[in-house]
């Protein structure tokens, strides 16, 4: 069984975050580029924030007994086995899963522009996140 407090704790941290990458996400391109120390503060907002979906993922996943992940993308994709997330958000998460290792083990290879359009276009996938977990789990609202 989840912990509700532990996961209301992580999804409040998560839509946290949300709120300040999107304040970068409103930025122009040239804007955002423009600023070093937002560019990095972004960057480590956008990891933390897949971390805490994935910190929410691993927990739902151990607490109800779903299928173990093989790695942090697999985690979105235990979760749409188990009914818990479309297949279409787990396959977007995945990529995240994904580009979060991109940024914590190859950052300064990391094209900012690229961490902008993601910040531009896939954000919106982390609010889908947590929306589906509340609808999983309604205890939690």
């Amino acid at each position: 069984m989840v912990d509700a407090g532990r996961l209301r704790v992580i999804l409040s941290r998560l839509r946290a975050r949300g709120r300040d990458l999107a304040a970068f996400a409103e930025l122009t391109a040239e804007q955002y580029l423009a600023d070093p120390r937002g560019v990095y503060a972004s960057k480590y907002l956008l990891v933390t924030g897949i971390e805490d979906a994935l910190a929410v993922a691993n927990h739902v996943i151990a607490s109800e007994g779903y299928r173990a992940p093989a790695d942090y993308a697999d985690a979105f994709r235990s979760l749409h086995q188990a009914g818990v997330l479309g297949a279409d958000l787990a396959e977007r998460l995945e990529g995240m899963a994904r580009f979060r290792n991109l940024l914590v083990h190859q950052y300064d290879d990391v094209d900012d522009r690229r961490v902008h359009g993601i910040m531009r276009q896939d954000l919106e996938d982390l609010d889908r996140f947590a929306a589906a977990v509340l609808q999983a789990f309604p205890d939690l609202a």
